[in-house]
């Protein structure tokens, strides 16, 4: 039997994980467990940063930052998500309602049975490319320079794939090996959580789409000319109704990602112009595999974080729209003065599009994401001149 959510199963683990799912037990404890290890984490590789602070050496300083920051804004993300964790239950709440609904109506089971595997596929996908991009930041790295390394490799040069200053010698076996499984399966969780949180975005996204698309349903249903003008003015009650649930639980979803937007947008400006810095850098002076690898993979999963959020709220907009364009396309010159003029009040309330904002202040669309690639290219210009 198919699962009758547009949450996917590996997202609901690692809210689970991190004590975000609704009455799950030792939810506090599990949240706090997780920010304590990473905020262990960061302090180890800011002393590394603030340690090795050399403007002469900016390739290394741009390396170990850009990893720095990109932990640092999953803290924050981390930490407003459950700052907002009671937005986030109404929201799920709200969510089985809907599929509770859509049970007893085949119609709309359909439609919501399609939106669900959509987002089960997205989430399926965006969860692998930042495991991989995981993989080649720690023990991928690690693997490829040991098997391009014939004569072995050499434990005084050995360095950990995350930059951390500790006050003791790791570059030893076996301390070394232990630190660097610890520093894999650190980093594979979090690219996983990371991942988890764009894909649940993604799902709330396509659930609000797929209410939009049922909508539209009743809206065909309005233009059958089987419904007497009683039996419409009931399904028109039914619209809107449904539309006021779609634009409170827009209004809810945005809340819940309006700051991590504004922080994603900001903070992946930066993190993005070091790791593109990096690549020219490593690019120009014809650096190994394994480096080229690696950053090139980090930056493929950077980008598709701020693309997925922009990409998000522009095709959040473009739906929402969509319902004015269908009560405008139906035969509303057929129903009676009164029923039509109720229409009328949802054309315009439509007209109004739902949207994600960065910080309340910006929203989010595909012109967005496009500036921000264009500032990040002239930042790198910029680095690559000083260097």
């Amino acid at each position: 039997m198919k699962r009758t959510s547009t949450i996917s199963r590996p997202v609901e683990i690692g809210l689970r994980f991190i004590g975000m799912w609704p009455d799950s037990a030792y939810a506090t404890l599990y949240w706090l467990f997780y920010m304590a290890t990473m905020v262990i984490v960061q302090y180890y590789q800011y002393t590394y940063v603030f340690t090795h602070f050399d403007l002469s050496d900016i390739s290394l300083l741009m390396d170990c930052l850009s990893l720095t920051l990109a932990y640092t804004l999953a803290f924050l993300k981390l930490f407003v998500l459950w700052w907002n964790r009671r937005t986030f239950y109404y929201i799920v709440k709200a969510m089985n309602e809907d599929w509770k609904e859509c049970v007893i109506n085949n119609s709309y089971k359909s439609t919501m049975m399609s939106v669900s595997d959509l987002s089960h596929r997205c989430t399926n996908v965006m969860i692998s490319i930042n495991a991989l991009a995981a993989f080649f930041l720690s023990i991928g790295e690690h693997l490829l320079q040991s098997m391009g390394d014939v004569s072995g490799v050499d434990n005084n040069s050995r360095e950990l794939p995350i930059k951390m200053e500790f006050p003791f010698d790791v570059s030893e076996s076996p301390i070394f090996e232990c630190f660097l499984i610890g520093q894999f399966l650190y980093e594979l969780v979090l690219a996983s959580i990371v991942g988890m949180m764009n894909a649940l975005l993604v799902s709330l996204i396509l659930h609000v789409s797929g209410q939009i698309d049922i909508i539209q349903q009743d809206i065909n249903k309005i233009s059958n000319s089987k419904y007497d003008s009683s039996l419409s003015l009931i399904v028109i009650k039914g619209l809107i109704y449904k539309h006021q649930k779609i634009i409170t639980l827009s209004e809810n979803v945005e809340n819940l990602y309006t700051y991590i937007a504004l922080m994603q947008l900001l903070w992946n400006t930066l993190v993005i112009c070091c790791t593109g810095f990096v690549i020219i850098i490593t690019i120009g002076t014809n650096a190994n595999a394994t480096t080229s690898i690696k950053s090139v993979s980090f930056y493929i999963a950077i980008t598709l974080e701020v693309f997925i959020l922009c990409f998000a709220g522009e095709f959040l907009s473009a739906k929402s729209r969509s319902i004015s364009d269908a009560v405008y396309e139906s035969l509303w010159y057929n129903m009676p003065p009164t029923n039509s003029r109720i229409l009328l009040f949802m054309i315009l309330r439509s007209q109004k599009r739902l949207t994600i904002t960065a910080g309340k202040v910006v929203d989010l669309t595909l012109e967005g994401f496009t500036n921000i690639m264009k500032a990040s290219a002239s930042y790198v210009s910029i680095l690559n001149a000083m260097y």
